[in-house]
């Protein structure tokens, strides 16, 4: 059986542990980055069922890595977290191709049904992809 991956972005060391503790507790498998320029490199190596990312960060924030993450690999699924958002933020995260976008402190059973959500989304995606090079390859050969 498949556990799900989550990436968690966050500059806030005492966050991510508590977080990432909570998350584990529920059965996912957590990784995490404390910046921006981490979590792209590791994304360029490794693809996450969901990515867990911090609107505010020094350096690269929430909105710059959500665009690097997702020119990585557009089908990447990325909820934001944020203390402290604008709605003009939120709306831009979205359009960008955020998944979701929760406040901080984020209810526990709502983001893990949120991460559940992503990795079905990302899957779906993924087969998609998949069928689509199938029927490219039964055209081609003409069958």
């Amino acid at each position: 059986m498949h556990t799900t991956t989550v990436l968690l972005v966050d500059d806030e060391a005492e966050f991510v542990e508590a977080l990432a503790e909570r998350l584990t507790a529920r059965g996912l498998n957590v990784e995490s980055a404390g910046d921006g320029e981490t979590a792209l490199r590791m994304s360029q190596a490794k693809v996450y069922d969901a990515i867990l990312l911090d609107m505010a960060m020094p350096g690269l924030d929430g909105l710059q890595t959500l665009r690097g993450l997702l020119e990585i690999n557009p089908d990447q699924q990325v909820i934001l977290l944020t203390g402290r958002a604008t709605l003009t933020q939120g709306v831009e995260a979205m359009k960008l191709g955020a998944l979701d976008l929760l406040e901080k402190p984020a209810d526990i059973a709502t983001l893990v049904a949120r991460i559940e959500k992503a990795a079905t989304r990302r899957t779906s995606l993924q087969d998609e992809r998949v069928q689509e090079r199938v029927s490219d390859i039964l055209r081609k050969k003409g069958w």
